[in-house]
C-alpha cells in the first residue's frame, strides 16, 4: 500500500509498495541539502521504517538535478556558536547510525551530485547504484571545513587511501571511480538506474527477512572486532539463523526442491 506523503513543502517523501520503502530527499531547488528539519525528518521515517515489519527493503532516493549537496551551508552559517554546530552534526550522526542500524537493508539510488555529508549517505548505506553521471566529492577542505564527519562512513566503505585523496584534496570523482574503489556497487546509464535499483531490491526483499537482519548487524559487528573473535560471533549468528523459522523453513525447502514460504515477518 502507497503511503507517499504528496504535500508539495515535505522535505521527504516516503513510499512503501510490495515490502519495500522508498524514502525519497525532496530540497530539489537546494539540492537535497540536509536542513536541520531534512535530517529530523529521516531520523523519524527510518524510526518508522524500523518498526514496520513489513518493510524488507529500503531504497534511499532524491528528487531534482542531484541526490544530495551536503549540509545546508546557509544555515550553519547563521548558527550563533560551535555548540550549535555540533548539535546539528550529532543529530546528523545519529541519523547516519542509524541507517547502519537499521535491520532491513538500505540501498542508495543515486543519480546526481553527492557531495560532504551527500557522500557520507551513500557510503553510510549498504549497497549504492549510482548513475553513470553522478559524482562524489569531500569538498570541504575548499571552504576551510574538512569533511571530518563524512570521513567517518566514506573510511569505512573505502580503502584509506583512496578515503583520503577525496577528503585531502575535495576533488570530485566518477561514478565509475566509485565503483572502483568500492563506494558504490555499480555504475549503470541513466536509463536503467531505476531498473537495476528496483532488481536490487526486489531480489533482497524476496529473501529471508529474519537471516538479512541477523546477518546485517552481525556484519557491521564482526567488523570491529579482532578476527578470533569475529568468527566466534559469526559462528553463534549462523548457528542460531539455523533454528529460527525462516532457517527451518530455508532447509526444509532446499532439501525438498521447493521455494520457500517466508513469514512475513522479521
Amino acid at each position: 500500500m502507497s503511503t507517499t506523503a504528496h504535500q508539495a513543502e515535505t522535505q521527504l517523501l516516503v513510499d512503501i509498495a510490495d515490502g519495500i520503502a522508498t524514502v525519497t530527499l525532496n530540497r530539489p531547488a537546494q539540492f537535497n541539502a540536509l536542513s536541520s528539519a531534512l535530517i529530523s525528518e529521516l531520523q523519524a521515517a527510518f524510526d518508522r521504517i524500523a518498526a514496520d515489519p513489513g518493510v524488507r527493503v529500503v531504497v534511499l532516493a532524491a528528487s531534482g538535478r542531484g541526490f544530495c549537496a551536503g549540509h545546508d551551508l546557509k544555515e550553519i552559517r547563521n548558527m550563533a556558536d560551535v555548540s550549535d554546530v555540533e548539535s546539528l552534526f550529532a543529530r546528523c550522526s545519529r541519523m547516519m547510525l542509524t541507517i547502519t542500524r537499521l535491520a532491513q537493508p538500505v540501498i542508495a539510488k543515486v543519480h546526481g551530485i553527492a557531495t560532504a555529508a551527500g557522500c557520507q549517505l551513500v557510503a553510510a548505506c549498504d549497497l549504492a547504484v549510482a548513475s553513470e553521471s553522478a559524482t562524489f566529492a569531500t569538498p570541504g577542505v575548499n571552504i576551510g571545513a574538512f569533511c571530518s564527519t563524512p570521513g567517518v562512513a566514506l573510511g569505512r566503505a573505502v580503502g584509506r587511501k583512496h578515503a583520503m585523496e577525496m577528503l585531502l584534496t575535495g576533488a570530485p570523482i566518477s561514478a565509475a571511480r566509485a565503483c572502483e574503489i568500492g563506494l558504490v556497487n555499480r555504475a549503470v546509464p541513466a536509463e536503467t538506474l531505476d531498473a537495476e535499483v528496483s532488481a536490487m531490491a526486489g531480489l533482497i526483499a524476496a529473501r529471508s527477512a529474519t537471516a538479512i537482519a541477523s546477518g546485517k548487524e552481525v556484519f557491521y559487528r564482526q567488523l570491529e572486532l579482532p578476527l578470533d573473535e569475529a568468527y566466534a560471533v559469526a559462528g553463534h549468528a549462523i548457528a542460531c539463523d539455523f533454528f529460527t523459522e525462516d532457517g527451518k523453513e530455508g532447509v526444509d525447502a532446499f532439501l525438498g526442491k521447493r521455494a520457500p514460504r517466508w513469514p512475513d515477518r522479521r
